[in-house]
């Protein structure tokens, strides 16, 4: 008897996505672009970060000889910051925005973002996260309340209904129908949350200050 071949996970990625300060003039046109090449943007904000918060949100390149250029730099007006979601996201969002460096991108990637919106090497017109490990620190860095997990779909999402969900909302709908409320829309919802089987416990909550515009 064969083995039964199971069917690969596919998650939808975030990533965070940022219009630096030189092209923000160009964002309605940057973000339409977004849009047509399947991403979803689920959180935007425009924020002016003082300089300590950019040492803060590029702490990796800490050290290194453009450092200081490039916290004056992204301090030097405001940001455009998204998250954006689609199936493998952040390597899609890579592969669009291109070569760090716009000179290189310009001879290598002529169509990718940074080619047409960049003008050097600091100057490259777009962020994007680098790996899972960074969109994770950089949206929560950007956006404290956000969700980061990546949200199953196709058989992956099915399989988490029938694990998590579904047995909980036919046991709400279950005892809906006995009780019979006046508004059993209100009923439910209520319901649902006091018996939710995945509610975080409260030691696991924390908090992150948002960064302020300066």
């Amino acid at each position: 008897m064969g083995q039964s071949m199971k069917a690969p996970k596919i998650y939808v990625e975030r990533t965070l996505a940022i219009i630096k300060p030189d092209v923000l003039h160009k964002a309605e046109e940057i973000e339409d672009i977004i849009l047509r090449c399947g991403f979803h943007i689920v959180q935007k904000r425009k924020v002016h970060l003082s300089p300590e918060q950019c040492s803060d949100f590029y702490s990796d390149q800490y050290g290194k000889m453009f450092f200081p250029s490039l916290t004056a730099y992204m301090s030097s007006g405001p940001i455009i910051a998204m998250t954006l979601a689609r199936y493998n996201a952040i390597s899609y969002w890579k592969e669009l925005i291109g070569p760090t460096n716009s000179l290189k991108a310009k001879e290598t990637h002529p169509e990718s973002l940074r080619a047409i919106y960049g003008t050097d090497d600091l100057r490259n017109a777009l962020h994007g996260s680098y790996c899972f490990t960074s969109a994770e620190r950089e949206i929560r860095f950007m956006f404290p309340e956000a969700l980061i997990e990546p949200v199953p779909i196709g058989q992956a999402a099915n399989t988490y209904l029938n694990l998590f969900v579904n047995s909980t909302l036919i046991a709400g709908l279950t005892e809906l129908c006995k009780q019979k409320p006046t508004d059993p829309y209100i009923w439910l919802a209520d319901w649902l949350l006091k018996h939710n089987p995945n509610k975080p416990a409260v030691e696991d909550c924390y908090f992150v200050e948002e960064p302020t515009a300066s």
